[in-house]
């Protein structure tokens, strides 16, 4: 993960150099925002990188001597299909075009976002997946 890393935390250096080469050649205070949003952005999943590769280690992958057989095994546990995802989508979309019919609308979608956000989260606990063997 180290070098996955590194490129965000370049890409967070670049957008905030270029922030202030946008701040103070066009004084435009949107892009610069928009920019120096982007740099945080760099530098959050970057540094998470970082400190996540240092408290695992080594990955095969990041091995130069590494061999194909040294990846296998269990990679962990990836949840199956769900429908959540589309409801959470369509709530989300009922909460905001409350925004212009109505209040009643927005707390309807709010409510169902709410509620589909919960059962997207507690799906593996209220169904565990069945262990292969």
């Amino acid at each position: 993960m180290k070098v996955e890393g590194f490129i965000f935390n370049f890409f967070g250096f670049f957008a905030g150099a270029m922030a202030l080469v946008y701040w103070f050649w066009a004084k435009d205070p949107t892009g610069t925002a928009a920019l120096t949003l982007c740099a945080g952005m760099g530098f959050l999943v970057g540094g998470y990188l970082v400190f996540t590769g240092r408290r695992i280690g080594m990955r095969p992958q990041d091995l130069p001597d590494a061999e194909v057989a040294d990846g296998v095994g269990e990679l962990g546990h990836f949840t199956p299909g769900s429908y959540y995802p589309f409801f959470l989508a369509a709530s989300a979309a009922v909460a905001a075009m409350g925004l212009a019919f109505g209040i009643w609308m927005t707390i309807l979608g709010a409510v169902l976002t709410f509620t589909f956000a919960v059962c997207l989260v507690m799906e593996n606990f209220w169904n565990p997946p069945i262990p292969e063997d």
